[in-house]
């Protein structure tokens, strides 16, 4: 039988003066690590549910700013996962992320709209961004506030893929999360939040970087639509500058296209594949 909760949410209100304190005295950005955020057991259910690796429902991201894949559909999830994504776009998790961040007004979002489960493979990475600023369908609604947890069984540090968090210079990063299982960073989302792990995975070639992520809103009259900006690094050749702005280029129109005229992302997802299946062949 599943238990009332399977997120640990009493724990985290009980520390919430000092978890606010340091979320927002975090740099480069307002953010926060939270270890055991899933209660022990329901973390071993949900990292057991974890699709796996060739399941028929990952969508690919697969281009030269990003590969990795996702999962946007709760209803093919497992009970642990479901439940947990539930909790964590109930009242109570609301409430206590605009306490956290000091946001009023926060909206979840259930359509997992750039959220859901995610997973990279070995040599996958995800350069780094700023995430998009609205959502694709309530256009009302601004982007502020990213919560991921990671579902990793186990992870070595020498596979990489922490996440990097950069400051909007884009000097050098100020952070790096590694992807410990049932670890959650929670993060602001700003047009210069500038996050990612852009060096390729070393993981075994059956393991997976998973996570599940979910993001907050608030509604307003007239938000800024900015599509997901991708940031060179300092040290990034000139030729890996021009394929990471051009990409980006591409990206901002299919973001247009996708809010004007429903382009769907299972197309999209098709033809990456494709693309990237003939890439890897070469």
């Amino acid at each position: 039988m599943m238990p009332a909760t399977v997120v640990g949410l009493d724990a985290m209100n009980a520390r919430l003066p000092e978890l606010r304190e340091r979320y927002r005295s975090a740099q480069p950005f307002p953010h926060i690590v939270l270890d055991d955020v899933l209660v022990p057991d329901a973390f071993a259910r949900a990292a057991a549910e974890f699709p796996s690796i060739r399941d028929p429902f990952w969508k690919g991201y697969l281009h030269v700013n990003e590969t990795k894949y996702a999962n946007t559909q709760p209803d093919t999830w497992g009970p642990t996962l479901t439940a947990a994504a539930k909790e964590f776009v109930s009242d109570e998790f609301v409430a206590f992320l605009e306490s956290l961040t000091g946001i009023d007004d926060l909206l979840p979002d259930w359509s997992m709209d750039g959220g859901g489960l995610h997973q990279t493979l070995r040599g996958g990475h995800l350069n780094i961004h700023a995430d998009f600023t609205t959502h694709h369908v309530k256009e009302s609604w601004s982007r502020r506030v990213n919560i991921l947890l990671y579902l990793n069984e186990s992870w070595a540090e020498e596979w990489g893929g922490q996440l990097e968090l950069w400051d909007r210079e884009m000097t050098a990063p100020q952070a790096k999360v590694r992807p410990a299982g049932n670890r959650m960073l929670i993060f602001t989302t700003s047009a210069d939040s500038f996050h990612g792990h852009p060096d390729a995975l070393t993981c075994p070639e059956d393991v997976a970087r998973r996570s599940m992520a979910l993001y907050y809103f608030t509604e307003g009259l007239s938000p800024v639509r900015k599509a997901t900006n991708y940031r060179a690094r300092p040290q990034e050749s000139v030729t890996r500058r021009v394929a990471i702005a051009a990409d980006r280029g591409v990206l901002a129109l299919y973001d247009r296209a996708k809010r004007r005229l429903g382009v769907s992302d299972e197309h999209v997802s098709a033809a990456l594949e494709r693309v990237n299946r003939f890439r890897r062949k070469k």
